[in-house]
């Protein structure tokens, strides 16, 4: 019999959390495996302690569930009191605000045993469109907006095998056999979200530190996870800020960073600054401020890695 923990961190989101255990507990269950939920409350002050508590104490032939709580805030916390609980042999991730597929759990499993030489996997992440979201979001055309406001991680319909040329998944849809947790080590606290803002990059520089190790990572799109869609998010500002954020936390994970702000970023700026102001039109006008936005913080993520190199002996 195999196992497979499925690890979900949560901050004062209780009713979305609910969701993604409701569609965990209506996936289809993999026959020869063995299947728990760890669930880490981070800093909640909401009713999500009771919430699982009281899952806990209804023994309706549901998932069986533990949970911890970490009172530091921030992801990375939590991922990292999280990482000695997990005793089985495979551990997926799943965020607070997805929903998995109904053959989550089955193509999970399934791939886990068609590559035994595959130590991380990935699958896809698909934003859970309604249908009420503005047509922008769906622009596939020059002015299309990126990074979206609702994370999207989708490489097509074929497996294969990802490197550190190609491009690198974060800890949405991510699974891995558990001794490589102990092997690639804890997730960096100085990156990650804190609450609910938009910090990150704490699971991508942990996928690359792993890829350093000389771990072999496979995506197979057949496992699916979805992504709730906030319509507070579909707005310029929250736009502005997310690219700002991301940016930042892109270019602090470049290993080898410039010493100070690139001389090609300022004519990156200018560029964009003057596309905004004189761009005609919705569509092209936000694509030229979110890009504004986004050359912003690559800007502000090459001086703090330059502060930090500064600080270093």
């Amino acid at each position: 019999m195999n196992d497979l923990t499925v690890l979900i961190c949560t901050h004062d989101r209780v009713d979305l959390l609910g969701k993604t255990l409701a569609s965990l507990n209506a996936a289809e269950r993999p026959l020869g495996w063995r299947v728990e939920i760890l669930v880490i409350a981070n800093a909640c002050t909401d009713a999500t302690q009771g919430f699982l508590d009281e899952y806990q104490r209804a023994a309706d032939g549901r998932l069986p569930l533990r949970w911890r709580a970490e009172p530091t805030p921030g992801k990375s916390h939590a991922l990292n009191l999280a990482m000695p609980l997990v005793t089985a042999a495979m551990v997926a991730f799943v965020d607070d605000d997805h929903r998995v597929d109904p053959t989550y759990l089955v193509e999970m499993c399934h791939a886990a045993e068609a590559y035994p030489d595959v130590d991380l996997f990935c699958g896809r992440i698909l934003p859970d469109w309604d249908g009420s979201e503005p047509a922008w979001v769906h622009d596939r055309g020059p002015y299309r907006i990126y990074p979206l406001p609702v994370p999207r991680f989708d490489l097509g319909e074929a497996p294969r095998a990802l490197n550190l040329d190609t491009a690198i998944p974060g800890g949405g849809n991510l699974f891995l056999r558990q001794p490589w947790l102990a092997k690639v080590g804890g997730f960096a606290t100085d990156f990650g979200p804190v609450g609910h803002n938009l910090g990150g990059a704490e699971d991508l520089e942990w996928v690359m530190r792993a890829l350093r190790l000389g771990a072999r990572l496979h995506y197979v799109p057949s496992v699916v996870q979805h992504h709730y869609v906030d319509a507070a998010r579909l707005t310029l500002p929250y736009l502005m800020q997310k690219a700002f954020v991301r940016s930042a936390s892109t270019v602090r994970l470049d290993s080898k960073p410039a010493s100070g702000v690139p001389r090609f970023m300022y004519r990156k700026l200018f560029g964009y600054l003057f596309s905004a102001l004189t761009a005609i039109g919705t569509d092209r006008r936000r694509f030229y401020l979110v890009r504004l936005a986004a050359a912003l913080g690559e800007a502000r993520g090459y001086q703090q890695n330059n502060r930090a190199r500064h600080r270093q002996p």
